[in-house]
C-alpha cells in the first residue's frame, strides 16, 4: 500500500511523513517513533503542522472508506494515525461517529 501518497493526497510530502509511513508498515514501531515523531511536529511552522494534521485526516477517512476490503489493515492504519493525531494535538480532528457509517 502507497501510505506516503495517501498521507500526502494531493499535497507535497513533508519529511515527518516518513515516520509515519515507517509506523504505519510495521505497526510495532508506533510506541519506539511516537516521541521522535512528537518532537519534529513540535518545530514545524503553522502550516506544516496544519498539513500534517490533514495528512492524519487523510488515512483515517482512507481506512474508514476502505475498511470492508481488509478489516485488518484499517484498523491497523486508523490506530496509528488517531494515536499520533492524539499526542501531538490532543485530541482527533474529526471523531469517529462523524465518519461514514456502516
Amino acid at each position: 500500500m502507497d501510505y506516503l501518497s495517501i498521507l500526502c493526497g494531493k499535497e507535497e510530502a513533508i519529511p515527518l511523513y516518513d515516520q509515519v509511513v515507517l509506523c504505519l508498515q510495521d505497526i510495532t514501531l508506533l510506541p519506539e517513533l511516537i516521541e521522535p515523531i512528537f518532537r519534529e511536529a513540535g518545530t514545524l511552522n503553522e502550516q506544516l503542522i496544519d498539513k500534517f494534521r490533514f495528512g492524519l485526516l487523510r488515512v483515517q477517512i482512507y481506512s474508514e472508506i476502505h475498511r470492508n476490503m481488509d478489516l485488518e489493515e484499517s484498523q491497523k492504519m486508523r490506530y496509528v494515525s488517531e494515536m499520533i493525531e492524539r499526542a501531538i494535538f490532543g485530541g482527533l480532528f474529526i471523531e469517529r461517529e462523524n465518519y461514514v457509517s456502516e
